[in-house]
């Protein structure tokens, strides 16, 4: 898996790359320290995931991954911070991210940069915590009013926990293509973009 690691601290940075190349798995392609760089380094190596900070003076790796996925729809962007704030949280998933962990759990990062890379949701407990205590469901939505049958329930419900389409089709008993065709038409149903939107809309609007 190649990758780059992008954080305004140039220490961290340079710890991340030796951290996860010792793994024997991962190759860093390129360390930046600000969003300015990676833009120009995504667009220069096209890695296979990109672990970012959020804060960063000039331009905020939130800033730095909407104009990325605005090019490359497909980026699978990480974030790792040390800041859990549900504006935060809010922020990076709406920008289309796949993951947001937090820098304090080191031992965690080259397994989320795993998953995600396998088309996997990543959020650490702590965020999932945040996510369940900030945000409230709607009681007035009804899965019937988007004509959601229950096998898409399940799905959703399924994406929302992370698991990839491969995972979902092992516990329904279902192919890979039919996964994808059913999360295709979710999505369509919803108006939403991407597997990412569609975790985000479950736990503010059905969880």
């Amino acid at each position: 898996m190649n990758i780059i690691v992008i954080d305004d601290d140039r220490l961290v940075a340079a710890s991340l790359k030796t951290i996860l190349e010792s793994t024997g798995r991962i190759t860093v392609d390129a360390v930046g320290n600000s969003g300015l760089q990676a833009i120009e380094l995504y667009d220069k190596h096209l890695p296979d995931v990109l672990l970012m900070d959020i804060r960063m003076e000039g331009m905020t790796g939130i800033e730095a991954a909407k104009k990325i996925l605005s090019i490359h729809k497909d980026a699978k962007i990480l974030f790792l911070t040390t800041f859990s704030d549900y504006d935060y949280i809010a922020q990076a998933l709406s920008a289309g991210a796949k993951g947001y962990i937090l820098k304090q759990n080191y031992e965690s990062i080259a397994p989320s940069l795993t998953a995600v890379y396998n088309g996997q949701n990543v959020f650490g407990d702590e965020i999932v915590g945040k996510l369940n205590n900030s945000i409230k469901p709607h009681s007035d939505f009804h899965y019937e009013n988007y004509e959601i049958s229950e096998r898409e329930q399940a799905i959703i419900k399924l994406i929302a926990d992370g698991l990839s389409n491969k995972e979902i089709a092992d516990t329904l008993y279902l192919s890979e293509g039919t996964v994808r065709n059913y999360l295709s038409g979710i999505l369509d149903k919803l108006s939403l973009r991407d597997r990412t939107q569609l975790a985000v809309f479950y736990y503010k609007n059905i969880q």
